[in-house]
């Protein structure tokens, strides 16, 4: 991802939703953080785990349920939330949704 092109565009056609699945896209990699698009299909998510980085997460489009430190969270679009490093986090599409993921490693 050396290459970024300056370029104009819409979030939700970055990345495709896919039957069954999600599709994630990373579109900036650097070794302060990362940025990445996902699509979730319904019913799809991402189990328990901890990141021990603080993340950001905007969801633009569709809905979701995410699981913070034991709290859950209805995602809508439009909104975002804040995952704090080191607490346990889960994501659950309660409809397809398409997320950006703001990974921050300082």
């Amino acid at each position: 991802m050396d290459d970024i092109i300056a370029q104009a565009g819409k979030l939700g056609d970055l990345v495709e939703y896919q039957a069954g699945s999600i599709v994630s896209k990373e579109i900036i990699k650097k070794d302060k953080g990362t940025v990445t698009l996902f699509a979730f299909d319904k019913g799809q998510g991402l189990s328990e785990h901890i990141a021990p980085f603080d993340a950001l997460v905007y969801n633009f489009d569709g809905k979701a349920e995410i699981t913070i430190d034991g709290k859950k969270h209805a995602l809508n679009a439009g909104e975002v939330i804040i995952m704090p490093a080191n607490k346990p986090h889960a994501l659950k599409a309660i409809e397809r949704f398409k997320m950006l993921l703001v990974m921050v490693r300082a």
